[in-house]
Parts: structure tokens; C-alpha cells; sequence
């Protein structure tokens, strides 16, 4: 296929261009919003995280937080979860595995700005609890589901 002068022309422009708005400082990427805080994704028991996390804050069991898990998981190597909070003023909301070797699985913080549902997929060890803890306001809530992991899992 021919190239004609003035697609060339058009062309060689628009390079031209980017390349000084790109050597410039005009186009440049922003920061990451992603964060690893290796103390919070730490080994240990579920209240050595919680502790890590909340410090001593009370934590209301709350009715405003839906999870929608399997209750049977046939492979604990990929669970689906998704989380959803009917709470105002949504910062955060932080997933746990109560047997898993490092009990915190996800942790999102939220803009106020944004509805308060994430979606994800957990590896569990074993059978045991999921926790989802929404901080809202200042204030921390809780709701549970008992999962059943029949093969598979991040155990072996």
C-alpha cells in the first residue's frame, strides 16, 4: 500500500510532537495508587492482624454489609467474593480468612466518592470464616460467612 505525501506529512508531525511533549516532562505517568504493607500481609493469627490493623477499636457486627462467597468452595485455590457495604461514608473495607497462614487477604481503600462494592478471589486453606470489615465514619463493622473448602487451598 502507497503511502501518500501528506499521510507521511501528517504522520511524521504527529511523532514529532508526542516526542517533545514526552521529552518535556509534558506526558509523563502518574504515581501508582498501589501500596504493599508487609506488616498488615504478615503471618500469624487472626488477632495479631486485627490488632496490626485497628489497634484496639471496637468492631460492630453489622447487617449493612453483604457478602455474596459459595458457601461451598470446590476449589479453596480460587474462591469468588464479592463485597458490598449499604454503610455511609465508606473508607475502607478489609477482607480476612480466619485459617489462613496470613489472614489478611485484601485490604481497598475507597474513595467517598465511589460505591462501596469490590470484587475479588481469595485463597483459603481450609474451611473457616471470611470477615469483611467496612471503616465507615470513623467506625469499624464486621459481618462473617463460614466457607467450606473442600479440595485444594493455599495449604497444599
Amino acid at each position: 500500500m502507497p503511502v501518500n505525501r501528506r499521510e507521511f506529512l501528517k504522520k511524521s508531525v504527529s511523532i514529532s510532537a508526542y516526542s517533545v511533549a514526552l521529552a518535556s516532562g509534558f506526558l509523563k505517568s502518574g504515581p501508582a495508587s498501589a501500596e504493599w504493607i508487609a506488616e498488615q500481609f504478615a503471618q500469624g493469627k487472626l488477632e495479631e492482624t486485627l490488632k496490626t490493623l485497628f489497634k484496639d477499636a471496637k468492631i460492630t457486627a453489622s447487617d449493612k454489609i453483604e457478602i455474596q462467597i459459595p458457601q461451598i468452595a470446590e476449589n479453596g485455590a480460587m474462591v469468588p467474593i464479592t463485597v458490598t457495604s449499604h454503610l455511609d461514608g465508606v473508607d475502607a473495607i478489609s477482607i480476612l480468612v480466619e485459617k489462613n497462614p496470613v489472614p489478611l487477604a485484601a485490604r481497598f481503600n475507597l474513595s467517598p466518592d465511589l460505591e462501596p462494592s469490590v470484587s475479588t478471589r481469595l485463597k483459603m486453606a481450609e474451611t473457616s470464616e471470611v470477615i469483611v470489615i467496612a471503616q465507615a465514619n470513623g467506625n469499624l463493622y464486621s459481618a462473617r460467612q463460614m466457607v467450606k473448602v473442600t479440595i485444594g487451598g493455599c495449604g497444599g
